[in-house]
């Protein structure tokens, strides 16, 4: 069978669960990771014939994907902000929307040396990563609860060249000292309720550690860092965190009650409530 129709193989295989857009960029992904074609060489080589050994191993990740298995963790990494980040069912695959919270950071900051910056709750690292090569001399600080989490993000802090200081701790109970100019968390904030609403893929394969909070509790991550982000941000230091849009105006409140200054709510590309901003309450 030849490049061509082993290409076009993949694509009818898939189209009808993922759709024909989906299913083409799949066959695209699968190619380049198992053979390291891209797009491009899947034109000028269609021709050439491939092996039944790799065609075995395209089988594989065929059946895998059919049965709901996101191709991130199949072919163990993902693209995102411009980097590849290795991903394992340990940790979330990073969101686009995630990307725009390293955007929103790196445009205020990109040209102010010497930062400290605390990543909490860091899954891959590629916050924690992404902020390290984007800003001048900083120090960033990764921390997460997961063993597992912590070894991916080793993993690509060392893959992709960042000193970034890794540390287990528990965020709802976190006893660390330091003074950081910049705290940013995505926690877990998904509510239990929501589960009706999402995807079999990310249910079945994605850690829920890493994704809910209690309908009576939705909070209880941000509570947390909040309680203690005065102590350990400098005095000009800013707080950034990733949001769930249902709980924008009960977070905000929370923060402009705990005295925080310039709470600021922004929307992501698609125009909901995704971020949050303030810089730490006066002493």
């Amino acid at each position: 069978m030849t490049l061509r129709e082993t290409v076009q193989q993949i694509e009818k295989s898939l189209s009808p669960r993922y759709g024909a857009g989906e299913a083409k960029a799949m066959a695209g992904i699968i190619m380049e990771h198992l053979k390291g074609y891209s797009a491009v060489d899947l034109v000028l080589y269609g021709d050439r014939e491939v092996s039944d050994f790799i065609k075995g191993k395209i089988d594989a990740v065929v059946e895998r994907l059919l049965a709901g298995e996101p191709i991130q963790y199949i072919i163990g990494s993902t693209r995102w902000h411009g980097l590849t980040i290795k991903v394992t069912p340990d940790v979330l695959i990073p969101r686009p929307e995630t990307s725009e919270l390293v955007d929103l950071i790196t445009d205020r900051y990109g040209d102010t040396p010497d930062l400290n910056v605390l990543d909490l709750c860091t899954g891959s690292g590629c916050i924690a990563i992404a902020l390290a090569r984007s800003l001048p001399f900083s120090k960033v600080t990764g921390v997460d609860i997961s063993d597992g989490a912590l070894a991916v993000a080793r993993d690509n802090g060392k893959e992709l060249k960042v000193s970034v200081k890794w540390l287990k701790a528990d965020v709802l109970n976190l006893s660390m000292t330091g003074t950081y100019d910049i705290i940013v968390s995505n926690p877990p904030y998904v509510l239990e309720s929501e589960r009706a609403e999402m995807e079999a893929h990310v249910l079945d394969h994605e850690p829920s550690l890493a994704l809910f909070v209690p309908d009576d509790d939705p909070l209880r991550f941000y509570s947390a860092i909040l309680s203690k982000a005065p102590r350990l941000l400098s005095e000009s230091g800013r707080i950034y965190f990733e949001i769930n849009p249902l709980e924008a105006s009960s977070l905000r409140d929370l923060m402009v009650s705990g005295g925080w200054q310039d709470v600021t709510v922004i929307k992501d590309i698609h125009g909901t409530d995704r971020f949050m901003t303030a810089q730490r309450p006066q002493r």
